[in-house]
């Protein structure tokens, strides 16, 4: 019997497109799929055909959460070939509640998701043989806490009991239902937020009262944000003269001390002027000292001239003077 080449979908090695729909199936491979066990497909085996690796949930509000499960179902295998399959909004509304984004919306979500080869609509709640067999899964990828819906305990429960399950890890602190307990916690705020961006009362389901509250409360908050930036650019402009009040003060020291230095150089103790006033104190005083002047003859004809302060002679005086004179001009002769 000549044996069948497997046809099985390739993993997409181009991200240029998003993730291929399957229709009734989209693995036509005529080729049989032995069972393969879970170390097998870590060895990379088959060679000749890529793993089929099947996760499937609601994603609702695509977060990281999600993408991080994916991307483990895609590395769980060296050549995994990864499908998802997404619950409509029927099944996920009966077991599980109301959803944020309709199933188109999920459904593009999850082929833009770069882990994902394919994506199935309209997935089942529970996994039976015929769907396995449909679509050629090898193994089943979710993480290992209970799943219990739809009256059971775990719907995976068979599933691992056929040792086709694979588990993966949780991201703590990420989850639809946490997006939405946010949502509902600050439903204020995001209610003033879009009627600020032009949403309209009826549209976000909020009362008259309600309204008018909210577009009061944007109101002042824009006052408070005018007044805070008011704030910042007179702190700013304060900041601004601090800096060139200390830059003037500094440069005034500088000059100050410049001054100062200056003047003691010029005026001070050992100053240059001191210097010069000494200098040409001594050439005063030499000029002006009998040692240095030259020494002139007395002619011996020609009597000093009597001092200005000699007080004046009377008459009597004047003749007795003049007889004493002329007395010694005899004594002479």
């Amino acid at each position: 019997m000549e044996e069948l080449e497997h046809t099985c979908p390739q993993p997409r090695t181009r991200l240029t497109e998003p993730a291929i729909f399957a229709k009734e199936t989209s693995c036509d491979c005529r080729a049989p799929h032995e069972k393969l066990s879970i170390a097998q497909a870590r060895c990379g085996t088959p060679a000749d055909r890529p793993v089929r690796v099947y996760a499937d949930g609601i994603f609702d509000l695509f977060h990281s959460g999600h993408a991080r499960a994916l991307m483990q179902a895609k590395n769980l295998f060296p050549n995994g070939y990864l499908i998802v399959g997404v619950c409509s909004d029927e099944l996920t509304h009966k077991y599980k509640g109301f959803t944020v984004m309709t199933e188109e919306e999920r459904y593009e979500a999850l082929r833009h998701c770069r882990y994902v080869d394919e994506v199935v609509r309209d997935a089942p709640w529970t996994l039976t043989p015929d769907f396995l067999e449909k679509h050629k899964i090898d193994f089943v990828a979710h993480d290992d806490i209970p799943y219990s819906s739809a009256g059971s305990e775990d719907v995976y429960k068979h599933i691992k009991e056929a040792g086709m399950f694979v588990p993966t890890q949780r991201t703590e602190g990420i989850s639809t239902s946490d997006i939405i307990t946010r949502i509902v916690r600050d439903y204020d705020v995001y209610a003033r937020r879009n009627l600020q961006r032009g949403y309209t009362a009826k549209e976000l389901n909020v009362s008259y009262i309600n309204e008018k509250k909210y577009r009061l409360q944007n109101q002042v908050d824009k006052m408070k944000e005018k007044v805070k930036t008011v704030e910042e650019r007179s702190k700013h402009f304060v900041n601004r003269v601090e800096e060139k009040s200390h830059d003037l003060i500094q440069k005034w020291e500088e000059k100050s001390r410049e001054f100062i230095g200056n003047f003691l150089e010029l005026f001070g103790p050992d100053g240059a002027w001191k210097q010069m006033f000494q200098e040409r104190s001594g050439r005063m005083i030499q000029a002006l000292s009998p040692s240095s002047s030259p020494t002139r003859e007395r002619s011996p004809s020609r009597s000093p001239s009597p001092p200005s302060q000699w007080p004046p002679l009377s008459p009597k005086g004047a003749s007795a003077s003049i007889s004493s004179m002329s007395e010694g001009d005899d004594d002479d002769k």
